[in-house]
């Protein structure tokens, strides 16, 4: 599935998740190997306003800062 990420820090992640027959975006939060390493699930949402208004909430980030990367 497709993924986007943040072009400042590569730190926030969203991708798109089919589950239980319907696609989710999924908001992830990645950690620094020198960290640990390691990620955090922040929400899914199932439609782009929801994903929106999930970003300004829990993240420094709009739509507009995310890029499209080729899935892990």
């Amino acid at each position: 599935m497709r993924e986007w990420e943040c072009g400042c820090c590569g730190r926030w992640r969203v991708s798109v998740e089919l589950i239980r027959g319907r696609y989710r975006y999924r908001l992830v939060r990645r950690y620094p190997a020198r960290f640990g390493g390691g990620k955090d699930v922040l929400g899914e949402v199932g439609t782009v306003a929801e994903l929106d208004d999930l970003l300004r909430r829990r993240t420094p980030l709009t739509l507009a800062d995310l890029h499209e990367t080729e899935p892990a």
